[in-house]
């Protein structure tokens, strides 16, 4: 007759558990996948089916009772881990929707919105297609995939325990964001500084000029001059982000060293 072992039932169980809830973490915060244009159910396939793959090469887990009040501390400590490093990655594309702010309201063209469907919420047209643009370069350059590899690496070099991030490597992503507003404001600032310029020479042309109409004049002409300046710009966007993409990816995995 063929006995069953309670303990190694929960073990069995607990080596699929953990893993399970650190992937899931990562995929309901990191870009495309963990946007509402997917399902939750698809998500949950996905951590399903990667949780299957890569749990054989995993290193051992902690042989705790899965009903305990143990593993369920573990669980939310993985929980959060996945989540912390999906929102890192997360910041990165939200540098271009800040960028497009900051663009839009130098040209004038912040009164024109859309809804975010990955979000819910208004947006300025600029940065929504900055998030288009940026989120097919992402895939293009196997983004996702490196990110699962880091992921999948983590547990090796952060082990899972009953130690989860703590204040130090969540100081480090509130740190980190500050990078964002820069990265932003980088990114911005050649359409910001012509478009001083132009609002400059405008001055000067209206203080000559009194008569002439400021407004009528000004507000197309600083239109097609960002636009113009953003088409420039286009072409190393895409190397921008790849070297901003690789810096990101070498904290993440700076984050996860134990």
């Amino acid at each position: 007759m063929l006995e069953i072992d309670p303990v190694d039932v929960s073990h069995w169980i607990g080596r699929y558990l953990y893993p399970f809830a650190r992937i899931t973490g990562l995929l309901m915060v990191m870009p495309l996948i963990g946007s509402r244009m997917v399902n939750q159910r698809v998500r949950i396939f996905l951590a399903v089916a990667i949780t299957l793959a890569v749990v054989p090469i995993l290193p051992p887990m902690p042989k705790v009772d899965a009903v305990s009040l143990a593993s369920f501390i573990i669980i939310l400590q993985q929980l959060l881990i996945g989540i912390a490093l999906g929102f890192i990655v997360e910041m990165l594309t939200q540098v271009y929707v800040l960028a497009g702010q900051l663009i839009a309201m130098q040209t004038g063209l912040g009164i024109a919105t859309t809804v975010d469907p990955s979000q819910g919420a208004s947006v300025v047209v600029i940065s929504q297609w900055f998030l288009f643009l940026v989120s097919l370069v992402f895939v293009s350059l196997n983004g996702h995939l490196v990110l699962i590899e880091i992921l999948i690496d983590s547990f090796t070099t952060f082990p899972v325990s009953m130690q989860g991030f703590g204040a130090e490597q969540f100081g480090l992503i509130v740190r980190w964001s500050g990078w964002m507003f820069a990265a932003a404001l980088v990114l911005a600032l050649p359409a910001m500084a012509a478009l001083l310029v132009v609002n400059l020479a405008f001055g000067v042309m209206t203080r000559a000029a009194p008569q002439l109409n400021i407004f009528a004049l000004g507000f197309p002409v600083t239109m097609i001059v960002g636009l113009f300046v953003m088409w420039l710009s286009m072409a190393d966007m895409a190397t921008s982000f790849q070297q901003q993409m690789d810096t990101l990816f070498e904290f993440m995995k700076k984050l996860t060293l134990q």
